[in-house]
């Protein structure tokens, strides 16, 4: 019986779904462990499952969500059961936003911070996590969304949580750079940041209180080389504009098309982005 193919357990901005095939075909012929510092939905992680693996992100409560899938995919699937079974509704939407809110202010990252999360994605405007400067998640709710909507696929959690616990997989939620100090000559790694904006009014990197600033990708730029220096094997994906050109210039790059699922305007829902690599 071929292996279950494993699918993001959220709706993420920047997800690489749809470019997988892409990322694997330029994957190194052979590598040591696979490091991945923005793990974000996790769609490289469980569509290439690396047997040595070291992922992270900034954002606690999604880390915590990976943990708790880690730890107990049932008792995750509980919780989100009982919140499908919930009369849904816009009232009973804000007092789950307040109850996460609550949780994520308190540091209470448990399996029902998890649920909640998986539930909201589901419930929110447009699948978008957003927070404020409070890392308050403000994404409002989404009336379009059918009031029976199931939230979850519970072979593919259930398959998640088996391969977080066979692997072996490592994972923290802390700043890149210090997510790579164990980087050593071999080793692979892939850098999906936020992206760096096609114009002045095209942020949105909002998926920590702190943001990811232009600062930050100068920092990941240098980063990038000095892995290489070391003999790491690296790949980074970004918008493919001028910027992200310049500061990678000698590298090896790829030009793709792509659909950004999160823009609510249809006419802007396409994109080009760039695959930089060092090998």
């Amino acid at each position: 019986m071929p292996e279950r193919k494993l699918c993001p357990v959220l709706k993420w901005a920047g997800g690489k779904t749809q470019l997988l095939e892409h990322i694997a075909q330029n994957m190194p012929r052979a590598c040591n462990r696979y490091f991945e510092p923005f793990l974000g939905g996790g769609a490289v992680l469980f569509g290439l499952r690396p047997p040595q693996a070291s992922v992270n992100d900034r954002n606690e409560p999604l880390m915590n969500l990976y943990a708790q899938l880690k730890a107990s995919a049932e008792s995750v699937i509980e919780r989100v059961r009982a919140l499908d079974a919930a009369p849904v509704g816009k009232e009973f939407y804000y007092a789950a936003r307040d109850r996460y809110n609550a949780k994520v202010a308190a540091r209470d990252f448990d399996a029902e911070c998890a649920a909640l999360l998986i539930w909201m994605n589901k419930r929110c405007y447009n699948g978008l996590y957003r927070v404020n400067r409070a890392g308050r998640f403000n994404v409002p709710y989404n009336h379009n969304r059918k009031a029976n909507l199931k939230s979850m696929d519970e072979a593919n959690l259930r398959a998640i949580s088996a391969y977080l616990r066979e692997a072996d997989v490592t994972m923290t939620c802390t700043d890149f750079e210090q997510a790579c100090a164990d980087v050593s000559a071999g080793d692979f790694v892939y850098f999906d940041s936020p992206y760096v904006p096609e114009s002045d009014t095209a942020r949105f990197t909002d998926y920590t209180a702190g943001g990811f600033t232009m600062s930050d990708h100068e920092r990941l730029a240098a980063l990038f080389r000095r892995l290489d220096a070391l003999g790491a094997k690296v790949m980074l994906s970004n918008n493919d504009v001028p910027w992200v050109r310049a500061r990678y210039a000698g590298y090896r790059t790829q030009s793709l098309d792509v659909r950004r699922m999160m823009n609510c305007n249809g006419g802007r829902r396409t994109g080009k982005e760039v695959l930089i690599l060092n090998y």
